[in-house]
């Protein structure tokens, strides 16, 4: 998306954020796929004792995503649950604000992940996309197009409700 806006591709109140903690059935396989999906940068992982990771973390544009093996003796005393366990819900989407949301789109789309919302421009003044990956984690990734003021946001809001 070059020449789309001269926004900043993260807003201020958005730069500054919780850090998700993930919890997967293979967390080397979602670390691989992470990496050819969304160009996630691993920074370092800890084995667990008895196989498996037990803590990783990654760099998914400016943002860190901690994650680890849902099934690892210490994950497990800790009540950790994957979505596959959870029937395959998810009870967290994770935002992410990034330079280009088609191109991500479509890298993600080539490497095995799901599109549930294909990129489009959204009232709140940001072109988004709405993926679930292999591990049944919900992505939202979005790229800033537009400032919007709150009075704006609700006219637009209220238009899309017809």
């Amino acid at each position: 998306m070059t020449g789309r806006t001269a926004h900043p591709e993260i807003p201020d109140r958005y730069r500054y954020a919780v850090i998700p903690h993930i919890m997967v059935d293979d967390a080397a396989a979602a670390i691989d796929f992470y990496r050819r999906a969304f160009g996630a940068r691993e920074d370092f992982r800890v084995e667990a004792p008895g196989g498996g990771i037990l803590h990783a973390e990654i760099t998914v544009g400016r943002s860190v995503l901690m994650l680890g093996d849902a099934s690892v003796d210490e994950a497990e005393a800790g009540s950790f649950a994957a979505p596959t366990s959870l029937g395959g819900g998810t009870s967290v989407t994770l935002h992410v604000f990034v330079p280009d949301v088609d191109g991500l789109a479509e890298r993600a789309e080539a490497a095995g992940a799901e599109i549930l919302q294909p990129p489009k421009d959204m009232f709140h003044g940001d072109r988004t996309v709405i993926i679930k990956d292999p591990s049944g984690h919900i992505w939202v990734f979005l790229t800033h197009i537009e400032d919007v003021s709150e009075a704006e946001l609700r006219r637009r809001l209220a238009a899309a409700a017809g």
